[in-house]
């Protein structure tokens, strides 16, 4: 098995002109679970020719919102988006076994409230959890067998931003290891800020080491790194833009150069993004649009500014989270609202999705993550 996940940048790919040779996947779906979702879902995914199998329940979960898998390609985690007193949310490990089924390992409280997103350490040895609802971020120890540590840090975030409807306190959204793996970056909605955490592997351990201001009332929410590692690309919830640093990683510093907007100049309604994912060939960033209910393609240009090219709406709906599989020749993009996973066709040249997809129902899926199993 080899494991292909998105942590700023492609991970354990084998790369042909940029881009990963022909493999078939397990797809892993996280949801929110109600009245027709259980838990995690699994599908086939051949790459190529961007058909999904029929999906089946792999684990039931409650509110599996954010899902990862570690690089040894043996656990998948996930946090379970709820707010328990004194306890808040909770991340479960997984064992990933014969024909990519899921066996429970462990799980921890999150000591925060609402986790939303989760992401492992290159090392494998460190799981990092982003609290919503607690505005806090903790790291915790993960074995070799996938068993969770207790939480090894905990820290809470601070202030406030100008949107007092979504920004009267810290809102801790999304973790990130940089490709280095010195550090962890952290994007807070409520205080417009993303905040860089120096991770030690040995002890599971977060320390502060900066931060970088974002726009105020932007609302960061996730982020990503170009392929090359050294841009930051963090996609901002309340203002439908994405803004680009410059990453150095020899310092843990970030600088802001530019700062884009992901919608249609004539769109005047409602929208709020959510997830942002570069191309593997690093010419490309996509961003989605909810409300507005789109993929928006922007194309890198000259100094690493970006320009929106195109946008992605077929069959989308509430897009939370996608994928650009390791080829570079699909987008697989969660479609809540509509119980659903769309694939996209990328077209090489302009990189914009579509402008038809094929869709396959799944019940309100909201974080996708791909595990190639071979030919």
């Amino acid at each position: 098995m080899k494991t292909l996940r998105w942590l700023g940048g492609l991970a354990a790919v084998m790369a042909l002109g940029g881009v990963a040779s022909a493999a078939e996947h397990d797809l892993y779906v996280g949801t929110y679970t109600g009245k027709t979702s259980k838990g995690i879902y699994k599908l086939s995914f051949d790459d190529a020719t961007g058909k999904l199998g029929e999906p089946e329940l792999a684990a039931e979960m409650g509110s599996p919102s954010f899902l990862a898998i570690d690089p040894a390609r043996r656990i998948l985690v996930a946090v379970g988006e709820i707010d328990r007193p004194k306890v808040g949310g909770g991340v479960r490990s997984f064992r990933i076994g014969d024909g990519g089924k899921l066996t429970p390992v462990s799980e921890q409280p999150t000591i925060g409230g609402g986790p939303c997103h989760v992401s492992i350490h290159p090392s494998g040895r460190v799981v990092l959890v982003a609290n919503y609802g607690g505005g806090s971020v903790a790291s915790f120890p993960l074995d070799a067998d996938g068993k969770l540590g207790p939480s090894a840090s905990f820290i809470q975030h601070q202030g406030t931003g100008p949107n007092q409807g979504r920004q009267e306190k810290a809102h801790a959204h999304s973790i990130n290891v940089d490709p280095s793996g010195k550090y962890a970056l952290a994007a807070d909605l409520g205080t417009d800020r993303v905040y860089v955490y120096r991770v030690d592997p040995a002890t599971a351990k977060l320390t502060p080491a900066g931060e970088a201001k974002i726009a105020p009332g932007s609302g960061p929410r996730h982020l990503c790194f170009d392929p090359d590692g050294k841009t930051v690309r963090v996609i901002n919830e309340l203002k439908n833009t994405i803004t680009s640093l410059r990453w150095d990683a020899s310092s843990g510093k970030l600088e802001e150069f530019d700062t884009a907007t992901t919608l249609p100049a004539d769109f005047k309604g409602e929208s709020y993004t959510a997830e942002v994912v570069p191309h593997p060939t690093g010419k490309f960033i996509y961003g989605s649009n909810r409300r507005h209910d789109s993929i928006a393609a922007m194309a890198v240009g000259e100094g690493g500014k970006l320009k929106l090219a195109g946008l992605a709406r077929e069959g989308v709906k509430e897009p939370r989270n996608f994928i650009v599989d390791p080829t570079g020749k699909w987008l697989l993009v969660g479609s809540q609202n509509a119980d659903s996973i769309v694939v996209f066709p990328i077209d090489r040249e302009t990189g914009i999705p579509g402008p038809q997809g094929t869709i396959t129902k799944v019940p309100t899926p909201v974080c996708l993550r791909l595990l190639a199993t071979g030919r």
